[in-house]
């Protein structure tokens, strides 16, 4: 006679639970390599992840991604304008007219 395992759904619940949690909180993760041959360093690793939600690392103050010109086209609009500014400041500089757009 065999007997069978039930599995409940509160297996999944706690995984679920275990996620949400983690993202509501955040969670830092931290940790150095480092390289050295004969008491001389030779390359150090520093990694840092944190893994939360969006709103909690914006409530820590964590908004990198806002002006990343890759990932927020906001902030790749305003790298634009700042390198036209620079340029136009730049052949002012050395005597050339600048007419704008």
């Amino acid at each position: 006679m065999s007997t069978q395992k039930l599995t409940h759904a509160t297996e999944a619940t706690n995984l679920a639970d275990i996620l949400e949690r983690v993202l509501d909180k955040g969670i830092v993760i931290a940790g150095d390599i480092q390289i050295r041959i004969a008491d001389i360093e030779l390359l150090t690793i520093k990694i840092r992840l944190l893994v939360a939600s969006v709103d909690k690392a914006m409530e820590i103050g964590i908004n990198w991604w806002q002006t990343d010109g890759f990932l927020s086209s906001k902030a790749k609009e305003a790298e634009i304008e700042k390198e036209n500014t620079e340029l136009s400041k730049s052949l002012e500089k050395s005597g050339h007219k600048v007419e704008s757009a």
